[in-house]
């Protein structure tokens, strides 16, 4: 049964090698072409102080959107799971409203909201909350806020088809064990929707890795990885760097997959635990 449902995929993989292996073989090869030798490339991407700081500004940067985005959508999939009839229908609508507007326009919107005499400044000065403006542009918080607010939904879709698939019958098997809601949710929900979190999490954290517009709109002195990749490519032509610090990239992705492939395992045997517990 299970090599049956794996021929499944070939037709996937077939599809997927001419358009991603290709590509990944030529940067991989072409990484190696350093005047220096083999890894010359490579060992400048570990040893050259801005491309580290590059890197570990990236990786900070795609943890904190992660972060705040699993602390916001979290709730928000909770409640829309909740839902019944025409509300969680508008619930959803509101979540994939966003992906009809280019990221270009919605990254420009977060300039103008978040501008100096943008209307968040505004606001705040009108209500006395400030005295003065805040800088929210070109020192990296409005590039998390706009990066946030463009992932959230790929973090709520995957958690609110988790805590869907829940059975209710474990949550009434748990109240009727005497768990408060509170308890409930502690026992049964979050261990169960753990799988789904970490799904939710390696698509935000991946995708914000390879963010270029936003970054470039509102990033300021702080850069990204993709957007030094671009500058090493089409300004510098240093083909064998950029695709030093392409494979760099993927391996490091593929490491944090592995890490969240791992605890999402866990969670599943933690969670069918706890079903054949409260069973």
């Amino acid at each position: 049964m299970k090599s049956r449902s794996f021929l499944l995929f070939v037709p996937i993989a077939l599809l997927a090698a001419p358009f991603f292996l290709a590509p990944m073989t030529v940067i991989g090869i072409e990484s190696f072409r350093g005047k220096a030798g083999l890894m010359d490339e490579y060992v400048k991407v570990f040893s050259d102080t801005g491309i580290r700081a590059v890197l570990m500004d990236t990786f900070y940067v795609a943890m904190m959107v992660t972060l705040v985005s699993l602390l916001v959508g979290y709730p928000v999939a909770y409640v829309l799971s909740r839902l019944k009839g025409p509300m969680a229908t508008i619930g959803v609508f509101l979540i994939i409203l966003p992906f009809w507007v280019s990221t270009v326009i919605r990254s420009f919107a977060w300039m103008i909201l978040l501008g100096r005499n943008g209307p968040v400044n505004v606001f705040m000065e009108y209500i006395g909350l400030i005295a003065d403006p805040i800088r929210f542009i070109d020192n990296g918080i409005g590039l998390m806020i706009a990066m946030t607010y463009i992932m959230i939904p790929f973090m709520v879709i995957p958690l609110l088809n988790g805590l869907r698939a829940i059975d209710p019958n474990l949550l009434r098997a748990a109240a009727v064990l005497g768990a408060n809601p509170t308890r409930q949710f502690l026992i049964v929900t979050l261990p169960m929707s753990l799988p789904h979190v970490a799904v939710g999490c390696a698509i935000v954290f991946v995708t914000s890795l390879g963010f270029f517009v936003t970054p470039s709109l509102l990033g300021g002195d702080l850069v990204m990885v993709s957007m030094l990749i671009q500058v090493q490519a089409n300004r510098l032509l240093d083909w064998p760097l950029a695709s030093a610090l392409a494979i760099v990239v993927l391996l490091l992705t593929i490491i944090v997959f592995a890490l969240l492939r791992g605890s999402q395992l866990a969670s599943r045997r933690k969670g069918r635990a706890v079903t054949g517990i409260q069973s």
